[in-house]
């Protein structure tokens, strides 16, 4: 899909991107996806899923996975261009859209307001967070060490995230509005997300789910989550 982008027309793409953004209030939040993208190193097989939760209980209720091909280089800033393909090919996989996506990447706390969470949401006109596990861009102040403890991520004195600490002196996280959402209610969502785990439940599952398809637990398509019958 981008394998013939340049760096450059990659770069000129995310700032034509980025003119579509927009920020509001999700009114009605029932269901939250976790994004992921697994790969072997020096591998051009991009392992993908989109992991479907209840909101706010954060049941699992069904996952989707798929793999594309791509020869995009791994770069800094450029995640959406080797990420996003695979993820849309997972999308169109589900029936029923989440009311909300969480990838594991940045949104606009991007050197261009375009990292692989607004990219993506920008293309399924889809609500979208990041929430990445290190800092690509913006000044950080660092966070107390207690829980929920927050800091506001600026660049030229506009607010572009938050780093969150998920667990009493664990490294924060970053979170960070992809699209059609604000930026308030991400840190808030984001919160409403943390389980015993320093990443939110939905990217977590995402991750840990990816990884079984890549190695070969979990096959393509789409499947549903049937609980556990509980006897009494």
């Amino acid at each position: 899909m981008y394998d013939h982008y340049s760096f450059q027309e990659a770069t000129a793409y995310q700032i034509e991107l980025a003119k579509q953004l927009k920020f509001a209030q999700v009114d009605k939040i029932k269901t939250i996806a976790g994004a992921d993208i697994s790969f072997n190193k020096n591998s051009t097989t991009m392992y993908a899923t989109i992991v479907m939760l209840e909101y706010p209980a954060m049941v699992l209720k069904s996952f989707a996975l798929a793999t594309f091909e791509t020869n995009f280089p791994y770069k800094p800033g450029f995640l959406g261009f080797k990420e996003v393909p695979a993820l849309l090919r997972v999308w169109e996989l589900i029936a029923d859209k989440p009311d909300i996506v969480v990838l594991d990447g940045n949104g606009i706390l991007h050197p261009r307001r375009m990292g692989v969470a607004s990219h993506f949401g920008i293309l399924t006109n889809q609500a979208t967070i990041g929430c990445a596990k290190s800092l690509l861009y913006g000044e950080n102040h660092v966070p107390e060490p207690n829980k929920f403890s927050t800091t506001v991520i600026k660049s030229h004195g506009e607010t572009l995230g938050f780093a969150l600490r998920t667990k009493n002196n664990c490294a924060p996280v970053y979170v960070s509005a992809g699209h059609l959402i604000t930026q308030e209610q991400s840190l808030e969502v984001i919160k409403n997300c943390i389980g015993n785990y320093r990443i939110p439940e939905p990217t977590r599952l995402a991750h840990n789910i990816v990884n079984d398809f890549r190695t070969g637990k979990l096959k393509a398509g789409f499947h549903e989550v049937v609980p556990d019958l509980t006897l009494f």
